[in-house]
């Protein structure tokens, strides 16, 4: 009976089992490390594929020319804007520092009005005087900041470009969907029917939908933004309002990115005695910029892909939460997935149920 055990068609089924297992586990470790740049890569090359098909027409139907001509234009659309914004925010950040250390060795006072606030009034003196007292403590109070939110601040912006070798793998990756995608696609529609049976194309179709709808309620949600908060800056007599609403565009592009801006301007006009405006900024900014995020992004997405609205804001704020920065899409496709299968349950159980209920 030993001597039959290797031969017996259970022991090769589980044999076979456990060898796939154990490919499969194996194939995602050395993977692991480049599956976000992979996802990346993926969502780029699903956004840009109608610009991509253009492209082939143009160029004759030559897919490796017009992948890499999609490619170099998608990789300066992206680039170009983020070395602008860092040269240029790395150039404020010291001339706003400058102005900070200025204005700490006048001896500042705090307006009468924020100092007869409870509780805040004081507080904000004290901590004034004490940085006026000694200049060195904001530097410390800032390193101990950026220490104390650098493994948040990581988790969220790393998934997109931790360092340069994981956006170059994100572009390399566009680069091969794009001349590849057909034959993949078709590849990993004929795997997953095998998996899941023909329904796999609405699942598919709802991942697509829900994919795009996040690219565009990104960019649309940061451009509101950008436009509302740059009316702000110019009714509450700021420099340079239009050059501000687009740092605060580009910044809005990064979940919860856009109030880092507009705070921190209401809070300088603020201490340096414009409380009207101050104030005004920061209203403006609660009540409308925020507000615009808050809207715009979930009725974008909840309109594309018919989910509902509370839904989507769940999945877009889970997502950034489980994923970081790459759960932005993540989230909203994991729950358009789950609401398919909701939907499709609901399809073959209906008649059952409605003629039980005659």
């Amino acid at each position: 009976m030993l001597a039959d055990l290797p031969t017996s068609p259970w022991f090769r089924r589980l044999l076979v089992a456990g060898l796939i297992s154990g490919i499969v586990l194996l194939t995602f470790s050395v993977l692991q490390p480049f599956l976000v740049p992979l996802i990346w890569g993926a969502i780029l090359a699903y956004v840009s594929w109608p610009a991509n098909q253009r492209i082939l027409r143009a160029v004759g139907g030559r897919p490796a020319i017009a992948a890499l001509m999609t490619t170099l234009l998608v990789t300066l659309a992206i680039i170009v804007p983020l070395i602008w914004l860092v040269l240029l925010l790395r150039v404020e950040a010291l001339s706003a520092y400058a102005e900070v250390q200025a204005f700490l060795a006048a001896d500042p006072q705090l307006p009468q009005a924020l100092r007869d606030l409870p509780w805040i009034g004081p507080w904000a003196q004290q901590l004034l005087a004490e940085l006026a007292a000694d200049p060195g403590a904001l530097r410390e109070q800032f390193v101990f900041l950026m220490e104390e939110s650098s493994v948040e601040v990581s988790r969220l912006i790393g998934g997109v470009g931790r360092n340069v070798a994981k956006l170059f793998f994100a572009v390399l990756s566009m680069f091969f969907l794009l001349r590849d995608g057909p034959r993949v696609l078709r590849e990993v529609r004929a795997i997953l029917e095998g998996i899941l049976g023909p329904r796999v194309s609405d699942y598919l179709d709802a991942v697509g939908a829900t994919t795009q709808a996040v690219v565009y309620a990104l960019i649309l949600g940061a451009i509101a933004q950008g436009a509302v908060a740059g009316i702000g800056y110019w009714l509450f007599g700021l420099q340079a309002p239009v050059l501000l609403g687009a740092i605060t565009v580009l910044i809005a592009l990064i979940p919860f990115g856009a109030p880092i801006v507009w705070v921190s301007l209401s809070i300088w006009m603020l201490v340096t005695g414009h409380v009207g405006q101050g104030v005004g900024l920061l209203l403006w900014g609660l009540l409308l910029v925020s507000w615009m995020d808050n809207i715009v992004r979930p009725l974008v997405i909840s309109n594309a892909t018919r989910m509902p609205f509370l839904l989507v804001v769940f999945g877009v704020l889970g997502g950034v939460l489980a994923f970081g920065l790459v759960g932005l899409f993540l989230g909203p496709v994991l729950l358009a997935v789950t609401l398919a299968l909701w939907r499709e349950w609901l399809e073959q159980h209906r008649p059952r149920d409605t003629v039980a209920g005659a």
